[in-house]
């Protein structure tokens, strides 16, 4: 029975890569159009070099391939949005297509070994999606601190000051 430290640390790498910050730059239709256009060919030529394999083999590059497009078409959807919701769901799909490799690959396994390797896949997985929806929560929390404030805008003297402070309080800006 082989051991895959490097499946571990592809989990880990796939996990922190869904844990980074991933800023917007909005696109143009036609760099979309041309963006998603590319995505497919890339899919298309990656999908062509799994017929070279075969076997297990062949089923963890087609599962490869497929995760790379999901991840690729949330980025561009991202890119050409801006949305912070599009920015979490980059997050969330590539926690979900990592623990779908990850789980390709524990087929090597046999056994108690592949339980513990599908369960600590499983595991990377929970822990990504919950800082994703953590950093959603955060964001969703500072654009409402940022509503509080600009609500203060529209007073004056001590009833502004007193607005201004409640929202600190109220968001945690102390």
């Amino acid at each position: 029975m082989k051991k895959h430290p490097p499946l571990q640390t592809a989990i880990l790498c796939l996990g922190l890569l869904a844990l980074s910050s991933v800023q917007a730059e909005t696109l143009s239709k036609a760099d979309y159009k041309t963006g998603k256009t590319h995505i497919q060919d890339t899919y298309k030529t990656d999908k062509a070099a799994c017929q070279s394999h075969s076997g297990h083999a062949k089923n963890v590059c087609q599962q490869e391939a497929k995760a790379k497009e999901k991840v690729a078409h949330a980025e561009l959807e991202y890119s050409y949005t801006g949305k912070t919701t599009d920015g979490n769901k980059v997050h969330v799909v590539k926690a979900e297509t990592a623990y779908t490799v990850a789980k390709e690959r524990c087929k090597d396994h046999e056994g108690n070994a592949r339980n513990v390797c599908i369960q600590e896949a499983k595991a990377t997985e929970q822990k990504a999606l919950a800082e994703a929806r953590k950093e959603a929560a955060v964001e969703k929390m500072e654009a409402e601190y940022k509503l509080a404030i600009e609500k203060c805008d529209a007073l004056a003297g001590e009833a502004k000051t007193h607005c201004e402070a409640a929202a600190k309080v109220k968001f945690g800006k102390h």
